[in-house]
């Protein structure tokens, strides 16, 4: 047998071993991540390190245990698909003309991710719609949007909204990481409701793609061809959609919803680096608040103050006509 048929054998078998390998590869990434996860599987670490958590923690409990005393009015909803959707509306003191809907990011649940947050907004005179996304907490499906299919279920809530106030409220979006991505990507929509007047999205990806190849690179050390490929046809494949099917990149440019960018600076599962692309890509009116010392969705819990002032002076600047008159501590 000659060198060169013993190289090309040796070549084809490395070919062969490395396709299997990326297939094997593809496949324990793509069920790590795709299908329903009824547990967190973001290592809290990416957050804080223990020392703050206790911090956070704190906070956290003090938020929800007063919002959970709170009465809740549960609802449910078909999205387009036929699966049930579960969220509840929780009313401030008194009446108001707004309502912040809070939306959840990956493998946790809106009452777990968004409750010191839908606080601030109860205190301060805004109604709360809080809902479980698709695939996650009471809200049914057997897989995880990503922004891409979230988008249509929160303009199915947001449908419900404005039939049952008659179009009448104003509202605020509000998304944290995969939620933040979600509240940009539904901007994007050509039936994007006209009285939602700001939007709040806290360390939004760019593309499932985008965050998903920064993952393996990171914590596998694996390039991104072939196996985010293969990924990308599984997905396609069992849940409907591409990893590059939606990119906030595009909906930031054909929405004029005033929209603020807010990111941790020490997130490193969402890098930084992407809500300076959406901010820079944004034409609407909009603002950038980097939170310094902040991991991954820790912006609220580092710094709530720095958070909450800067909340008020965007709205108050960019959509006044919202601001309650008084607030309700």
């Amino acid at each position: 047998m000659s060198a060169i048929v013993i190289a090309s054998a040796i070549v084809g078998g490395l070919a062969v071993a490395g396709t299997v390998g990326s297939f094997v590869g593809a496949n324990t990434l793509y069920k790590k991540i795709i299908p329903r996860q009824d547990q967190c599987r973001v290592d809290v670490s990416e957050m804080a390190d223990a020392k703050k958590w206790e911090r956070y923690i704190e906070f956290i409990h003090e938020n929800k245990d007063w919002l959970f005393k709170r009465e809740m009015e549960h609802i449910t909803l078909k999205a387009r698909d036929g699966i049930t959707l579960h969220g509840d509306y929780i009313k401030t003191d008194g009446d108001t003309d707004t309502i912040a809907v809070c939306v959840h990011g990956y493998t946790t649940t809106g009452m777990d991710a968004c409750s010191s947050i839908a606080t601030y907004f109860l205190k301060n005179g805004y109604d709360c719609l809080i809902m479980d996304n698709r695939a996650h907490g009471k809200s049914e499906g057997d897989y995880v949007g990503f922004g891409i299919l979230d988008r249509y279920d929160l303009i199915k809530w947001l449908e419900y909204l404005n039939d049952r106030f008659e179009g009448k409220k104003n509202i605020i979006l509000y998304g944290v990481s995969m939620g933040g991505s979600t509240v940009l990507m539904t901007a994007g929509l050509e039936n994007f409701p006209k009285n939602v007047k700001a939007i709040i999205a806290e360390c939004a990806f760019t593309t499932p793609y985008d965050v998903f190849a920064h993952i393996l690179k990171r914590d596998y050390h694996m390039a991104k061809f072939p196996i985010m490929n293969i990924n990308d046809r599984m997905c396609r494949k069992t849940a409907g959609y591409g990893f590059k099917d939606c990119s906030t990149l595009d909906a930031v440019k054909s929405t004029s919803c005033p929209i603020l960018f807010v990111h941790g600076s020490e997130d490193d599962f969402v890098p930084t680096h992407m809500s300076h692309e959406n901010y820079e890509a944004c034409t609407a009116p909009k603002e950038l608040l980097i939170v310094e010392n902040a991991g991954h969705a820790a912006s609220y819990y580092e710094s709530p103050e720095l958070y909450q002032k800067t909340i008020e002076e965007f709205l108050g600047k960019h959509a006044p006509e919202i601001l309650p008159e008084r607030t309700s501590k």
